[in-house]
């Protein structure tokens, strides 16, 4: 939470146990130890802006009623040097409290003082973590579920490093094994079919029939001609790979980077295979009784962790499995890389495997409970009130890169965060591309031209903003004001929820709820023609509101327009 509602909540529960204190001292209260209590925002502000339930917790300690121990604490209650200036008794025995003027000023000065670090917090304590998202087939072009996770991966982590964490965004590329095999099978007949003809070619039947494979094996035709025609069926698979796929990765680099998405490290799974750490960690898993072999293949022992099968590791052929090279992979993160906690993004078909891999963490020595993994829900693209399924441009499965042609960045950003992971959601192209209060996005980022469109036609006339006295802010009192900056005050508190939660769309919710109150303070409050004192004092308001809603923009890495 901010500095202000920290300071302002401990100071509360500074007082409410110097009152119980006192009421003991006084014999309003037996001799007990009183037990914790908390503190919090009630849903409805109407009934205090903080409240306790000390009263009620305490029931059995002094063995009386909880509304005479509310009695008796309040009775001893001194809020002298607190941002609070009343309380009240509610119900069976909750104490509420109203925060004073003095509390709303300093938030005030507050975000002016800390500008673009207004919302951060050290909640953290700087723990290094990672997290990995998207990570999608090399082999291949993105897709919906890429678009949605990258979103979700990359605003989830600017939420982390927000809260105090010290942040690594990876992306882990599957440049090795089974797929691999595969994508070169696959380039393989699509190139020898350029010279051979299709008919004499036969495609692998779980080969990669995508147009895309076309087109590199023709690349390559085009750079090579036939001199891997007659080659070395090994050799000629290798060159393709070669040349195919860091053309796939650079593509996926330019597609995310259009997308506002950079990562600190593509991590490549060759490495895990080249440098020994596969060969180290299924040697781990051997030597501690985790594996057997059964015809001809090694297998690792799930099921003494709960799982409903055991795994295969290293198949008849000698070929590691996937699966292995992932046990692998995460050993690298927590034992080579030293990271406290690791986040996977995936795709929720892989439920399956989240617990199967935490458990493997435990089975190589590590603590699986530092393993989480974030499961996406499927997303349709709806246009029309239909669902879309294919691309104008390719007659094809729609990819990232013809969702990026065909709607603003922005967009694509804010409203794939705007439902929890967990949730299916449906993106609408057509709000996406609308200019108006409909489309989410469009609506928080017109709150900020509004407001610079005021600020700059203010300056015009001469009145520039200033800073302003305590009684100046004091006179913010209507009940738009005091809603505005209760929400303003409750930015830092939504950064530790969402990273605490690992759910980013709490901060596009609280950004849209800033942007409606905004919208409805300019509609009843009057800036320009206000008198001097409190038109400062508005000014001040609306320069707080731009802040957050900057700040709350550029977490989720989206423009924040000035003019609109």
């Amino acid at each position: 939470m901010s500095k202000l509602v920290q300071q302002a909540t401990n100071n509360l529960r500074e007082v409410i146990g110097a009152a119980i204190a006192r009421a003991m001292e006084k014999g309003e209260l037996p001799e007990a130890e009183a037990p914790a209590f908390t503190i919090e925002v009630p849903a409805d502000r109407t009934h205090g802006d903080w409240a306790t339930n000390a009263a009620m917790v305490s029931a059995r300690a002094f063995h009386m009623a909880p509304r005479k121990i509310a009695e008796a604490i309040t009775n001893n209650l001194a809020l002298d040097g607190t941002y609070f200036d009343r309380f009240e008794i509610a119900g069976p025995g909750f104490i509420n409290f109203f925060l004073n003027r003095q509390f709303y000023s300093d938030i005030l000065k507050d975000i002016e003082t800390l500008g673009p670090d207004y919302g951060r917090s050290d909640y953290g304590q700087g723990k290094k973590i990672m997290v990995e998202y998207v990570s999608a087939n090399p082999t291949g072009p993105m897709h919906m579920g890429n678009a949605r996770g990258g979103a979700l991966g990359d605003c989830l982590a600017s939420v982390l490093d927000a809260a105090g964490y010290s942040v690594w965004r990876e992306f882990y590329v599957n440049d090795a094994g089974n797929q691999i095999e595969k994508f070169g099978n696959s380039l393989e007949a699509r190139y020898l079919q350029i010279y051979k003809g299709e008919d004499a070619v036969e495609f692998p039947e779980d080969g990669y029939h995508g147009d895309d494979i076309k087109e590199r094996a023709a690349q390559f035709a085009e750079e090579n001609g036939d001199r891997y025609v007659d080659a070395d069926p090994a050799e000629r698979q290798k060159a393709l790979v070669a040349f195919a796929l860091p053309k796939n990765i650079a593509k996926m680099q330019a597609d995310l980077a259009k997308y506002g998405i950079q990562y600190d490290e593509w991590f490549l799974e060759s490495r895990i295979h080249n440098d020994g750490e596969l060969e180290e960690t299924i040697q781990i898993l051997k030597d501690k009784g985790m594996t057997y072999e059964k015809e001809g293949a090694l297998w690792y022992r799930a099921t003494d962790f709960g799982a409903e099968k055991d795994e295969v590791l290293v198949r008849q052929n000698g070929n590691p499995t996937y699966f292995a090279a992932d046990i692998a992979y995460h050993r690298n993160k927590f034992a080579k890389r030293g990271f406290d906690i690791c986040i996977d993004v995936w795709g929720a078909d892989h439920h399956g495997h989240v617990a199967r891999m935490k458990a493997a963490m435990d089975a190589v020595g590590l603590d699986g409970s530092k393993l989480d993994v974030v499961l996406i829900q499927l997303v349709r693209l709806v246009k029309a009130g239909e669902v879309v399924r294919m691309s104008k441009r390719t007659g094809k499965a729609i990819q990232l890169a013809d969702l990026l042609d065909e709607v603003p960045v922005d967009a694509a950003r804010f409203l794939f965060n705007m439902r929890e992971a967990t949730s299916q959601m449906d993106f609408d192209l057509d709000l996406a591309v609308q200019q108006n209060s409909q489309n989410p996005v469009y609506y928080v980022q017109y709150a900020h031209a509004r407001i610079c469109s005021i600020l700059k036609a203010l300056e015009a006339e001469g009145i520039k903003p200033r800073a302003c006295t305590d009684e100046e802010l004091a006179l913010l009192t209507s009940q738009e004001e005091i809603e505005l900056i209760r929400h303003l005050s409750a930015y830092t508190d939504e950064i530790v929820a969402a990273a605490k939660d690992y759910d980013p769309a709490r901060i596009t919710r609280y950004v849209i709820t800033l942007a409606t109150l905004y919208h409805k303070f300019y509609n009843t409050c009057r800036v320009k023609d206000a008198e001097d004192g409190l038109r400062a004092a508005r000014i001040c308001l609306c320069k707080a509101v731009a802040t957050v809603i900057r700040n709350v923009l550029s977490l989720l890495k989206i423009s924040a327009p000035e003019v609109m």
